[in-house]
């Protein structure tokens, strides 16, 4: 159940204002380690039954263990769509939480088994087409982890052109065109649910500096040494570091409100809420994005059946 947030900025949120999440369920992307399985552990102990979608079941469950709480693992690879649809297909019931927490960083260029760059194919296209099937199931809200990087210098950008950076690739500028993605996303996820008069609301959130396993897979082998630096001495642990999402996902914010921490440049703090690029709030763009993303992905925005018929029916999800 969502709670209010408080107007007093001079109050550090932490994981106490979660509040009591018995009776709802959750379901977190990328949940064996870092961030996610800090957002599942502190999830599963304020009360909710927390899925683990994990590509690789064995460490799902090795991570599970360590949550004091009801959890389950379910196997999701977002680099597969075909993956996608059996986890969306196999759900059963109501669903109160999504949280597309799953990500790659940096990584030497790769393509998934769609044939997608493989940091857009899994940041966003995975988690797009996820969003999507199990949007007749969902009730409260989906939460979408972005990142600083979404504004770094060089202007990122949408390369509509020519998404998978054929030919162009840089890591840098293929994650920081993955984390804009999830931004307009977002803004053009609530902007839908909003006109299907929908309850669900679409928010994004970011971590700042968490020191997780993420950056150890940097292709470039200095900025693998300088963040491994920058994780002994500037970053936030990866229990911080869920602090914004699991600000967003239980807090009663607007849709589309966007959360990272209140720290210098967003790199560590409390969470509230923060600002975000004009490339990231262009309304233009995100209606072309997701355009390209059902073009890519075959999956659509659902109809969705108002909120007395949800009541009265059983949900199921057409792939």
């Amino acid at each position: 159940m969502a709670t209010k947030h408080s107007a007093d900025r001079n109050s550090k949120w932490n994981e106490g204002g979660i509040g009591d999440q018995r009776g709802r369920t959750a379901v977190v992307t990328g949940a064996n380690s870092g961030l996610g399985i800090a957002t599942v552990d502190a999830l599963a102990r304020a009360g909710a039954h927390v899925v683990l979608a994990v590509r690789d079941p064995e460490r799902g469950e090795a991570a599970a263990r360590t949550v004091n709480g009801s959890v389950e693992v379910r196997r999701l690879d977002l680099a597969d769509l075909a993956s996608v649809r059996e986890f969306a297909a196999s759900w059963r019931g109501e669903l109160d939480l999504l949280i597309n927490n799953a990500g790659v960083m940096n990584i030497p260029e790769a393509g998934t088994k769609d044939g997608f760059e493989m940091q857009f194919g899994t940041n966003h296209l995975g988690h797009f087409a996820l969003t999507n099937l199990l949007l007749p199931h969902l009730t409260d809200r989906v939460v979408t982890v972005s990142s600083g990087a979404h504004k770094m210098p060089g202007t990122p950008r949408i390369h509509f052109e020519n998404l998978n950076l054929t030919g162009e690739y840089s890591p840098v500028a293929a994650y920081s065109q993955s984390k804009l993605a999830n931004l307009l996303f977002t803004l053009e996820l609530q902007s839908r649910l909003a006109a299907a008069g929908s309850s669900v609301r679409a928010l994004a959130a970011h971590p700042g500096w968490a020191a997780t396993g993420l950056q150890g897979r940097d292709a470039s082998v200095l900025r693998r040494t300088l963040m491994a630096v920058g994780n002994r001495f500037i970053a936030q642990d990866s229990k911080a570091g869920a602090l914004p999402t699991l600000y967003a996902a239980t807090q009663d914010l607007p849709g589309a409100s966007y959360v990272g921490p209140d720290g210098l440049g967003e790199m560590r703090g409390a969470p509230t809420l923060v600002g975000r690029s004009a490339a990231a709030s262009d309304p233009v763009s995100a209606v072309r994005l997701w355009a390209a993303s059902e073009e890519l992905t075959g999956v659509t925005f659902p109809r969705l059946e108002s909120e007395q018929s949800r009541s009265r029916t059983p949900q199921t999800v057409s792939v």
